[in-house]
């Protein structure tokens, strides 16, 4: 039925990613991804999870009061169901934001959402998964994370910041994988490369370390 998901879990936390880092956001974690990244902190979202109606999922939302909504995974898009329910959410009033991983198509995603998406780095063991035929479908309010896990990485994402104009199009992150990228060598170089991009630490791990419903 289209009119339900297989959650893992909607949980009220502040955002820890992305240009809205910091502000209290409800998530929606769909359950299951066809990517396996080496780095991966979610990986208890692949299976399991519980069937949800969009009516049920949209009740639990409005417990939190909270206007900022973040659908993530997984990959969210892996359900085709996803599709609507952004779209009735943006409907209900939220102000919704979409992490995926870059692998499904995103142009039938509704324009009034924020897309947050990765292009997978070396480091992932998923760079062949990127679609890159996605990058047409972005806009302003988008976003393109690139997740960097040392220099082959941040190489590799200069070099596709240049190949597709990447900051002209929309907004740029820049994430350390922890304990891999030191991430105050991360930030000089980007100052060093003049690079107009967004330097991101994951907040929340700062904040509750890897604690899932955080």
């Amino acid at each position: 039925m289209l009119d339900t998901l297989r959650i893992t879990e909607i949980f009220y936390s502040l955002q820890g990613e992305s240009s809205t880092v910091g502000l209290p956001t409800v998530f929606i974690r769909l359950t299951g991804c066809p990517l396996r990244c080496v780095y991966c902190d979610t990986s208890y979202a692949f299976s399991g999870g519980t069937k949800m109606a969009f009516n049920a999922i949209f009740e639990e939302v409005a417990k939190h009061h909270c206007r900022h909504v973040c659908v993530t995974g997984g990959e969210p898009l892996a359900q085709s169901a996803c599709i609507a329910l952004l779209t009735q959410l943006v409907d209900l009033g939220y102000l919704v934001s979409l992490e995926t991983s870059g692998a499904i198509d995103v142009s039938k995603v509704d324009l009034r959402v924020t897309k947050v998406m990765d292009l997978k780095t070396p480091s992932s063991g998923e760079m062949d998964k990127n679609r890159y035929e996605n990058i047409a479908f972005l806009t302003a309010q988008d976003e393109v994370k690139f997740v960097i896990a040392g220099e082959e990485d941040y190489n590799w994402s200069k070099n596709i910041l240049a190949q597709y104009d990447l900051t002209k199009q929309c907004r740029v992150l820049f994430s350390p994988v922890a304990e891999q990228q030191n991430p105050t060598q991360l930030a000089e170089k980007i100052l060093e490369d003049k690079l107009a991009v967004r330097f991101q630490i994951q907040l929340h791990k700062l904040l509750w370390q890897d604690a899932q419903g955080k």
